[in-house]
């Protein structure tokens, strides 16, 4: 069997390792920076995951977030106009 992923339209913000209150109030005080690479931790449904400088932060269709590594993110999603 083969399926279509459903389109979803999701929020997202991209970290360039200087928006860390942009990133911390987007994922509703979650996320948070550790380590000396400037990286961030983000909670997400399957635990902490690292989101490094130009990693994007998703909010997921339940509220949840993620990190997503720039490729992934240009290959799967596309900005989205409002009307």
């Amino acid at each position: 069997m083969k399926y279509r992923k459903k389109p979803v339209v999701i929020e997202a913000v991209q970290y360039d390792g200087i928006n860390k209150e942009e990133i911390t109030i987007f994922t509703e005080s979650r996320a948070f920076l550790f380590g000396k690479d400037n990286a961030m931790e983000i909670p997400t449904l399957e635990g902490n995951h690292k989101c490094d400088v130009g990693d994007y932060v998703i909010k997921g269709v339940q509220g949840e977030f993620y990190p997503c590594k720039p490729d992934i993110f240009k290959a799967t999603y596309n900005m989205v106009t409002e009307e």
